[in-house]
């Protein structure tokens, strides 16, 4: 019997009021797998394992300034199709070593997607883009591309929308996000404080970076909270803190702040909490007022600044797939989509984005004559 099949527990009600006090507006509830069960039918590999732990140490080391280079976390805004982001991992893959020695990339592999309102929830909730919601499906083609992915030495980089889904695929991350729309949430800072790779937790949708703030310090923290163990079952985690979070600043409902004094009055901000002074910028969302032609701009001119020497910024995200812009979806009609093209955020096309890589490794390099170094 597939594992989707509608063969789980239907709910059922009862004249009866003693019986009727709980699942009233629930229809269903299906059997999901267990995280063990999916990472031994995919398990890590040696050179995948490899590739997460060099990319996590490298992560960390630009975070803390051990070393120069610069971060860049690229890639599409959510996976819809594994084949077309696969076939951009290998072009990004191929690019990310001809600038290697300045810009440490890690590709964006997003398969959840929080929604303002309504829509297509991502690749794990609804892999077949037809409201079937195959999620054991879902799970198993993300760990797989994951897998596949990092098997090509590239990193990957993915946001936890809930504090469940890491349990199936955290092992194959090289560094992390929490969202604007959960920055706040008291769950999502006990998870980052259990997840063992970095993690950039974003400035509220309407621009709030002390939220980001507050997130960090309170992921550093050690937490005891309810979740599941590698079998699914019910269980206590208890964490030790993650030292390795820190403020992704995207634009808000009032503008871009990626600006020169944002990012120091974050860095301040950042600095008063007793916290490490290191910003990300989201050069999409708000930065680039959700225009995906504007982030090239929002790059260029943060290539700018730190070619100048400015302090603090760590990195940089970009949304960024095989072709340009986005496409409206149709649910049960995938057939009808363009390849190599998002069907949520619109993002930079690939030639677009080798070019902006090559001008940020060119930053670095500039920053670096200036201090005297290399």
């Amino acid at each position: 019997m597939p594992d989707d099949a509608p063969s789980a527990t239907s709910v059922t009600t009862d004249t009866d009021p003693l019986t009727t006090l709980d699942n009233r507006r629930t229809t269903r509830v299906s059997p999901l797998l267990s995280p063990a069960l999916l990472r031994a039918e995919y398990p890590i590999t040696p050179g995948v394992a490899k590739t997460v732990t060099l990319g996590r140490r490298d992560t960390v080391d630009i975070l803390d300034g051990r070393d120069d280079r610069l971060l860049v976390v690229v890639g599409p805004c959510s996976v819809h199709d594994p084949e077309a982001a696969l076939h951009y991992a290998r072009l990004l893959s191929a690019h990310a070593e001809t600038v290697r020695d300045e810009v440490c990339v890690v590709m964006r592999v997003y398969f959840e997607k929080p929604r303002t309102t309504l829509g297509w929830k991502g690749l794990i909730n609804d892999p077949d883009l037809d409201g079937t919601y195959a999620v054991n499906k879902g799970l198993r083609l993300a760990r797989r591309l994951l897998l596949d992915i990092s098997a090509l030495g590239l990193p990957v980089g993915s946001e936890f929308l809930d504090p469940i889904t890491p349990q199936y695929i955290a092992d194959t991350v090289t560094w992390g996000s929490i969202g604007a729309r959960t920055a706040a949430s008291q769950v999502h800072r006990q998870l980052c404080s259990a997840l063992s790779m970095p993690v950039g937790i974003k400035n509220s949708t309407e621009g709030d970076v002390q939220v980001a703030v507050d997130a960090v310090r309170a992921a550093a923290a050690s937490h005891v909270f309810p979740g599941i163990n590698a079998d699914g079952l019910a269980a206590l985690v208890t964490t030790s803190g993650n030292p390795d979070c820190h403020v992704i600043l995207r634009g808000g409902s009032a503008g871009p702040n990626y600006d020169a004094e944002t990012v120091a009055d974050t860095l301040a901000r950042l600095r008063g909490a007793g916290l490490p002074e290191r910003v990300i910028v989201d050069a999409s969302h708000g930065n680039s007022r959700k225009d995906h032609v504007r982030q090239a701009a929002v790059v260029r001119e943060l290539a700018g600044r730190i070619a100048a020497g400015e302090p603090g910024i760590a990195g940089l995200m970009m949304e960024s797939f095989l072709e340009a812009g986005r496409q409206e979806l149709t649910l049960g009609r995938r057939e009808e989509l363009d390849y190599g093209r998002s069907i949520t955020d619109a993002c930079l096309d690939w030639t677009t984005t080798a070019g902006l890589l090559d001008e940020l490794a060119a930053a670095v390099r500039e920053r670096r004559r200036r201090r005297g170094n290399r």
